[in-house]
């Protein structure tokens, strides 16, 4: 079974998240953005882009890109009003009235359903590459005042993108689950809902994992794009008195505007003026015309001043059916981009009077909430109660035209009401019931969801026959209508699809149409991304044949590039015809022809590297550290020493004598190093006499010496039963001089060759010290280490890769 994500599919953007660990989780897509463009375009290649990449293409070709697709779903066309018409792409309307998106590149039109599905298929695909594991359902969002025609759209646009949809869910809802569900003390919330299309207003309770909606309204035509728009007709207006030339007649010149009023807009959220600069907008017989204008906040404000007044009715209508006054509300949860306008903030504030909740993302909080949500059908989360509303009342049309109302809206879902109708006529048989959806009291001022006849009813007359009439909505907000005849017991039942949706055998075909075409995108992006492997390998081969020419020259390389050179030639020439047959013969060979030559080539670097050389001395010298600078002679000894030897530098590697003499502690030595000279004999490690001597048993100790002679390290008491070996002579000296060294922990005028002579003094002796065990040559090597810091080293310290490059002054260290 696949993972379920919760999608918020926006107007402008769409985002997808997924509960990890526990934890709701917004998944980034390809680009590694957190949210996706909901955009759709056709390329040259028709080869079918969304997102980013078919957002860039908008300006260009605009008539095959298309967004803001979502305000279509679930509309009839006669429904759409000229200012919604206002986009570069071409909306027809087909044989039954509904909406249609003509694609001239694939000379076919598109339902709103398809486009919405295959922005839902790229955020499942996102969400399948990050997952590991297929995705297979989905809690689609949708705003809270969608009809169930719109709702319905939804769940079909999730069909066909082989979604199973789990829930559709309102909006305001959403955010709420993502804003409460850490809290525990209950608190009444409103969400503010301003998106990119549509625009949303509930009231909950929200507290100890109980999420209970109010109320709740909104306009579904209203959202960011109306703001935009007022900057788009204010630009296009100076440029008619300007210039005489409409720039909303032509099809580039107007989504350059579009996108330069949405940046514009974007920019009067935290400055106070912005500059409008769109050149070779337009061009007449003179010459191009170039754009050049600056907006300022309170210019903007004044434009959408009755943009701010269809918020407040919204917002009171919903404080109404809640039966809350503004002094009710403990917290206000902003939601969507258009909430970051602070005019939009400043209603908010006058109508309530209280400092808004930025807390919150207001891009992803919506689709954070929908992950909950999933999370909670599927079991990953506990102890949540979600009780949503539907938005508007339903109901059935009756005789003389009028509405009855059978399901007021701010009615908890899952809900079932019914009533009990009669025939209108003598002998009647046949009774049409026609589900309404709104809040006129007439039926004509109404949305019809769609009608069904009951038939076979015995004649009688009129007002005898008892005809049960229930409406069902789900908890994705889906209407049952059920009717059924009382005396015979005949019954008729419809989910409604609304007027303007797809009947079965359209999604049915549309499903097919998206996994053809998903084929046609796989086969397609097979084929370039394997043009694009065989030409990094052209490059990648000439690359190779200059390495092995510099590291081994040209007659090294030379029956290679023969080979080589040709087989590169062969395969550029199937790539410029489109030869996939010779494209795939060449690659093939050309592979072959480099593993041969990386095969000579390692072969010869390991031979080089067995031979050593001037490169691999350099590499040496940079690469490798100085280990007999860094090395201590005491490390081992102590420990080579009781197990019987001294790693290779003992006389006599013989076990542990059973008497080990007194040696005299450190406080009865003198500092060798203090004077400048050396004041103590070396040890006879080092010496040519022929018969070694037994220090071992000797009443006489020597200090021992570091093996560099070094002034890095201070001297040491011996922490064993002998002093370490030491060098038999300097490396750096002839044979004859084997018996003299250098003193390198003294200054230069002071190092002079010294011999044996009796010049030297004595070794102490002491015999008279108790026996020293095994711990105190333990507490005197671990002291002695401490020690070793306070002498200078015989060179300079490595370097600290910690510190900055640049000193205080800018000066490169």
């Amino acid at each position: 079974m696949g993972r379920v994500v919760g999608i918020d599919l926006g107007t402008t953007n769409s985002v997808v998240a997924v509960m990890e660990g526990g934890k709701p989780v917004v998944i980034a897509n390809a680009e590694g953005m957190r949210t996706t463009p909901s955009v759709v375009g056709v390329n040259k290649d028709e080869e079918r882009l969304v997102g980013q990449m078919a957002r860039r293409q908008a300006v260009l070709d605009p008539q095959n890109t298309f967004f803001e697709v979502k305000r279509f779903m679930g509309r009839k066309y006669s429904e759409l009003s000229p200012e919604s018409k206002r986009v570069p792409y071409t909306i027809r309307k087909d044989e039954t009235g509904n909406i249609k998106l003509k694609c001239p590149r694939l000379k076919r039109d598109f339902a709103p359903e398809e486009i919405s599905a295959i922005i839902l298929k790229k955020l499942a695909d996102e969400a399948s590459r990050y997952l590991g594991e297929p995705v297979t359902g989905a809690v689609i969002t949708v705003p809270a005042y969608f009809n169930d025609a719109q709702r319905q759209a939804t769940r079909d646009a999730g069909r066909i993108a082989g979604l199973e949809v789990k829930r559709i869910l309102n909006e305001p809802t959403a955010a709420s689950l993502a804003y409460g569900l850490d809290r525990v003390q209950s608190e009444t919330i409103l969400v503010f809902d301003l998106g990119g299309g549509t625009f949303d207003v509930s009231i909950l309770d929200v507290g100890d994992g109980v999420f209970e909606v109010k109320s709740t309204s909104g306009d579904t035509q209203l959202g960011g794009a109306e703001f935009d728009k007022k900057i788009v007709n204010w630009l296009a207006e100076q440029f008619l008195e300007q210039e005489g030339i409409d720039l909303r007649k032509e099809r580039q010149s107007l989504q350059r505007l579009t996108e330069a009023a949405e940046k514009a807009k974007i920019e009067l959220s935290g400055v106070g003026v912005t500059d409008i600069n769109l050149p070779f907008i337009a061009a007449d017989q003179d010459g191009p015309k170039h754009l050049n204008t600056r907006l300022t906040r309170s210019q903007f404000e004044g434009l959408c001043e009755d943009l701010l007044s269809r918020l407040r009715n919204p917002l009171r209508e919903a404080f109404r059916d809640a039966g809350l006054s503004p002094r009710d509300i403990d917290e206000v949860v902003l939601v969507g981009g258009g909430t970051r306008m602070p005019m939009v903030q400043e209603v908010v504030r006058s109508l309530i009077n209280l400092e808004p909740n930025q807390n919150v993302n207001p891009d992803e909080v919506v689709s954070v909430g929908a992950a909950i949500q999933a999370g909670i059908l599927a079991g990953e989360v506990k102890d949540i109660l979600l009780l949503d509303v539907t938005p508007i009342s339903v109901g059935l049309e009756t005789i003389g035209g009028i509405m009855k109302t059978l399901i007021p809206r701010g009615t908890t879902i899952p809900t079932r009401r019914s009533d009990v109708f009669s025939t209108s006529e003598d002998n009647q048989t046949v009774v049409e019931v026609h589900v309404l959806q709104g809040e006129r009291s007439m039926a004509s001022g109404n949305k019809s969801l769609g009608r069904f006849k009951l038939m076979g009813i015995p004649p009688a007359p009129r007002g005898i026959p008892q005809v049960q009439v229930a409406f069902d909505i789900d908890a994705n907000g889906i209407l049952q209508v059920t009717a059924m005849d009382r005396t015979t017991g005949r019954e008729q039942s419809i989910t409604i699809q609304g007027a303007s949706n797809l009947s079965a055998i359209e999604i049915e075909q549309m499903i097919e149409d998206a996994k053809r075409y998903a084929d046609l995108d796989d086969l397609k992006k097979e084929k370039v991304e394997k043009r694009n492997r065989a030409e990094a390998m052209t490059y990648q081969a000439e690359r190779q044949l200059r390495e092995a020419t510099l590291d081994f020259g040209f007659q090294f390389v030379s029956p290679y590039r023969n080979r080589i050179e040709p087989l590169v030639q062969r395969l550029r020439e199937a790539l410029a015809n489109n030869d996939d047959r010779g494209i795939d013969i060449a690659e093939a060979d050309l592979k072959d022809a480099l593993y041969d030559l990386n095969r000579e080539v390692y072969q010869q670097n390991k031979l080089e590297e067995g031979e050593g050389g001037i490169l691999q001395s350099i590499k040496d010298f940079f690469l490798e550290d100085d280990d007999d600078y860094y090395y201590d002679n005491r490390r081992d000894y102590r420990d080579d020493y009781w197990n019987g030897g001294r790693s290779g530098y003992a006389l006599n590697p013989a076990p542990e004598p059973p008497y080990r003499p007194n040696y005299p502690t450190r406080d009865e030595y003198r500092d060798p190093y203090s004077s400048g000279g050396r004041s103590t004999p070396r040890d006879d490690y080092g010496s040519s006499r022929s018969t070694p001597r037994d220090d071992y048993s000797s009443g006489t100790r020597s200090t021992p010496r570091d093996d560099y002679g070094s002034s890095s390290r201070t001297p040491r008491d011996s922490d064993f039963n002998s002093p370490p070996p030491r060098r038999s002579s300097d490396p750096y000296r002839d044979s004859s001089q084997n018996s003299e060294y250098y003193d390198y922990g003294t200054p230069r005028q002071d190092r002079s060759p010294r011999g044996n002579d009796d010049s030297i003094p004595p070794r102490r002796d002491n015999y008279d010290a108790p026996p020293r065990s095994r711990s105190d040559y333990d507490a005197d090597y671990y002291n002695d280490r401490s020690s070793r810091d306070d002498t200078p080293r015989k060179r300079p310290s490595r370097p600290n890769y910690q510190q900055d490059n640049w000193d205080d002054e800018d000066d490169w260290l």
